[in-house]
């Protein structure tokens, strides 16, 4: 039995077939990825400026960049929900733009994980070789998100219109977050190393999300029962 085999009763994604290069199964190289979507972000930094993808369509690259830039919006949208003084109307359409980020980020994160199926699709596990609980893709997912992090918590660290304690707080913050990403480094190459060898396997577990589909949210399925009824 194939130890990457899925639940076949979620489809996979339609995402075009990559190539996953040997260089990109590298936590170094998917950090550099993630890293210039969110630089490119930042030259604008507005939540409604459209990605400029540098990478070869359809390469695992591309696929990376495009999913840090979900990542790097949704990031700016928390923020602006959160303004004490925003119109009502203007947060509910924030917030159900979240919602819908949050599908991409997931449907996203699932295309990746498909590279790696097919990447260690033919890989046979060793006798004994221990499940994972997390797929490659849910921990790059983290690692993205990581990288955020950091780079909002060094801007910390450089304003000048906060107290000495501030500053002081968000250093020991950063340290803590740059330690956690050599440690997310490690733990992605390791992994990687041992799915290839056979010493570690995962399942791909497709995503069920309920309260976007309108046939599992009661309050989806019984407005539309509602409206039915109405007509």
């Amino acid at each position: 039995m194939n130890f990457l085999a899925e639940d076949l009763s979620f489809p996979r994604s339609d995402f075009p077939a990559v190539s996953v290069n040997c260089a990109m199964l590298s936590a170094n190289a998917c950090y550099q990825v993630f890293q210039r979507s969110i630089d490119d972000y930042h030259i604008y930094d507005n939540v409604d400026a459209p990605i400029k993808n540098p990478y070869p369509a359809n390469s695992f690259e591309a696929l990376l960049y495009h999913k840090n830039w979900i990542d790097t919006v949704q990031w700016h949208l928390e923020d602006i929900i959160r303004k004490p003084d925003i119109d009502p109307k203007e947060g509910i359409a924030l917030k159900r733009r979240i919602d819908k980020s949050n599908q991409d980020r997931t449907d996203m994160v699932e295309k990746v994980d498909d590279q790696f199926l097919g990447k260690f699709g033919n890989v046979v596990p060793k006798p004994g070789a221990r499940m994972n609980s997390e797929t490659p893709a849910w921990l790059l997912d983290r690692m993205s998100i990581l990288l955020l992090k950091i780079y909002h918590m060094k801007e910390q660290t450089e304003r000048s219109d906060v107290s000495a304690d501030h500053i002081s707080k968000t250093t020991a913050k950063l340290a803590v977050l740059l330690e956690q990403r050599e440690d997310m480094r490690q733990a992605y190459d390791e992994l990687i190393e041992d799915i290839g060898n056979g010493n570690r396997k995962f399942k791909v577990y497709r995503q069920m999300k309920m309260y976007n589909d309108a046939s599992l949210n009661p309050m989806l399925y019984e407005q539309n029962k509602t409206n039915s009824s109405a007509k």
